[in-house]
C-alpha cells in the first residue's frame, strides 16, 4: 500500500514553487519533471546545493532542458505518493513567512532608534523607553511558534532580496536615519498586527496556539505601535529642541510689578547683557494691559533676536506672536496649549517631581521647568524639589530644562554642580538696581555648564 509521508517546509515549498511554475499561463496544469527541478533549484535545501554542485541552476535548468527529446513518458511505479500541501498549509507558510519578515525590520528598526539615544542623545530615559519597548516587542513574538518561523524562513528564493530603490541608500544626517528607523518600524509593526489577524484563524486550527493568545497578540502589537508613535515625537522632538534652544541658557521671568527699574528698562538691559529667552509672567493685570506688554516685549525681543515665551496664556502667545507659551501642572496640557499655539512655537512645561519630567518628554514639551529648587521671594511653593530633582533630571533628562526657583548668584555655583546648564530666574534681574550686570554676572557664571554640556 502507499503511505502519505509528512512533508518537510522545504519539500512543502518545492512543491508551492513547482505548481506556481506550472500553472504560469495555465491554469489547470499539471506539475511535470520540469517543474518539480524548477522548485528543486530555488528553494534554500541540500537538494539545491546538490544539484548546483553538478552545474544544476534556475539560470542553466532551460538549457538542460532544451537538450533532451521533448517526449512524455508513462508516469513511474512509486510506493510513496506525494500530495500537494492544502491551501491552509501554504497560507500558513505564506503568513509565517511575512511575521517572520516583518518581525526581523522591527526588531533591527528598533535596534538603531535605541543606539541613537543612547550613544547620540546620551538621553538616559529614552534609552530605557525604548529598550523596554524592544523587550516587550520580543515577548508579545514568542507567541509565533520560532521554529516554524525558521522553517518558513527563505532568503534565497525571497524576491524582495533584489528589490531597492535609490533612496534606500541616501542619509542626509543622523536625524533621517533615525526618522527612515521609525517609519521602517511602523510599517513592520502595521504589517505583523495585520497578519496576526489572519493567523488567529489558521493557528485555532492547527491547535498548537490558544484563541486568547493569539487574540492578544493583535491587540499588543496594536498598543505597541501606538507607544512607538509617542516615542517617535519624543526621539525627534528632543533632538529639535536641543538645536532650538542651543543658545539659551538664562530666562528672564519678567514681571511688571516686579521690576525695581520697570519693565521695559529691565527687559531691554537684560538682551543687551546676552539674556535669550524672555517669559512674560503677568497673572493681575487685565487681559487687555497683558497683551500690550507681550505685543512690547515681542517688539523688544525680536530686534535682538531673543525667545519671547508668554506664561499660561497660549491665546495671548497667540495674538503677540510670541514664540511659545509656558504652562504650569494644573493649567492647559501640552496637547491643548498646542492647539491653540500652533505646531510651530515653543509650549514649555514645569515639572515638580521625575515622574513629571520623563511624561513631559513624551508628552511634547519642548522645555521643562524643573524645580522649586530653592525657596523664592517672588512665588510662595508649599514643597521644595530641592537640587535632588535637579541631580535627577540632569542624569536622565536630555531634552532643554530650566531649573527655577529662588535661583541667585549666592547658589548657583551649588546649581550648576548638580548638573542644571540653564536657569529661569526673576527677582535676581527684577529687583537688581542695575538689571544689565545682575544678568551679566548670572550669564558669566553659567558659561562653563553652558561649555560643558554642548
Amino acid at each position: 500500500a502507499r503511505t502519505t509521508p509528512r512533508l518537510s517546509p522545504e519539500l512543502t515549498r518545492v512543491l508551492d514553487v513547482a505548481q506556481k511554475s506550472a500553472r504560469r499561463g495555465r491554469p489547470a496544469a499539471e506539475i511535470g519533471t520540469e517543474h518539480l527541478l524548477w522548485g528543486l533549484v530555488n528553494v534554500d535545501s541540500g537538494a539545491r546545493e546538490f544539484l548546483r554542485a553538478r552545474g544544476l541552476t534556475d539560470a542553466t535548468l532551460p538549457d538542460f532542458l532544451s537538450e533532451g527529446e521533448q517526449t512524455v513518458g508513462a508516469p513511474l511505479a512509486v510506493d510513496v505518493e506525494l500530495k500537494r500541501p492544502d491551501e491552509q498549509r501554504l497560507e500558513r507558510t505564506a503568513l509565517l513567512r511575512m511575521l517572520d519578515a516583518a518581525a526581523n525590520r522591527a526588531g533591527e528598526g528598533l535596534r538603531v532608534i535605541e543606539d541613537f539615544a543612547r550613544f547620540a542623545l546620551d538621553d538616559i530615559h529614552l534609552t530605557e523607553e525604548l529598550k523596554a519597548l524592544r523587550h516587550e516587542l520580543t515577548d508579545v513574538l514568542r507567541i509565533i511558534p520560532a521554529d516554524e518561523r525558521l522553517a518558513a524562513r527563505d532568503t534565497q528564493a525571497d524576491v524582495g532580496t533584489t528589490v531597492t530603490t535609490p533612496s534606500e541608500s541616501e542619509r542626509a544626517s543622523v536625524a533621517d536615519i533615525v526618522r527612515s528607523n521609525f517609519k521602517r518600524l511602523q510599517e513592520s509593526l502595521r504589517t505583523l498586527e495585520e497578519c496576526s489577524k489572519r493567523a488567529q484563524e489558521l493557528w485555532e486550527a492547527a491547535k498548537n496556539v490558544s484563541p486568547a493568545a493569539v487574540l492578544k497578540l493583535s491587540e499588543r502589537l496594536e498598543q505597541i505601535r501606538y507607544r512607538v508613535y509617542t516615542l517617535e515625537k519624543a526621539v525627534l522632538g528632543t533632538q529639535h529642541s536641543r538645536e532650538r534652544l542651543a543658545e539659551c541658557s538664562l530666562c528672564l521671568l519678567a514681571t511688571s510689578s516686579l521690576c525695581r527699574q520697570g519693565l521695559e528698562r529691565v527687559v531691554r538691559e537684560s538682551l543687551d547683557a546676552g539674556v535669550s529667552m524672555i517669559q512674560l509672567r503677568e497673572k493681575e493685570l487685565p487681559d487687555c494691559e497683558v497683551l500690550r506688554l507681550a505685543r512690547d516685549v515681542r517688539q523688544w525681543t525680536r530686534r535682538r533676536g531673543a525667545l519671547f515665551i508668554v506664561n499660561d496664556r497660549p491665546d495671548i502667545a497667540l495674538l503677540a506672536d510670541a514664540d511659545g507659551v509656558h504652562v504650569g501642572q494644573d493649567d492647559l496640557s501640552v496637547y491643548d496649549a498646542r492647539r491653540i499655539v500652533g505646531p510651530d512655537r515653543l509650549v514649555g512645561l514645569s515639572t515638580h517631581s521625575i515622574g513629571q519630567a520623563r511624561q513631559a518628554v513624551l508628552e511634547g514639551a519642548v522645555y521643562l521647568g524643573v524645580g522649586p529648587v530653592f525657596s523664592s521671594s517672588t512665588k510662595q511653593f508649599e514643597n521644595l524639589a530641592g537640587l535632588e530633582l535637579v541631580r535627577q533630571v540632569a542624569a536622565e533628562i536630555t531634552r532643554p530644562w530650566f531649573a527655577i526657583g529662588g535661583i541667585g548668584p549666592e547658589n548657583l555655583d551649588a546649581l550648576r554642580a548638580a548638573g542644571a546648564v540653564r536657569i529661569a530666574v526673576s527677582a535676581a534681574i527684577c529687583r537688581a538696581q542695575y538689571p544689565r550686570d545682575a544678568a551679566r554676572q548670572l550669564l558669566d557664571q553659567l558659561e562653563g555648564a553652558t561649555n560643558d554640556a554642548i
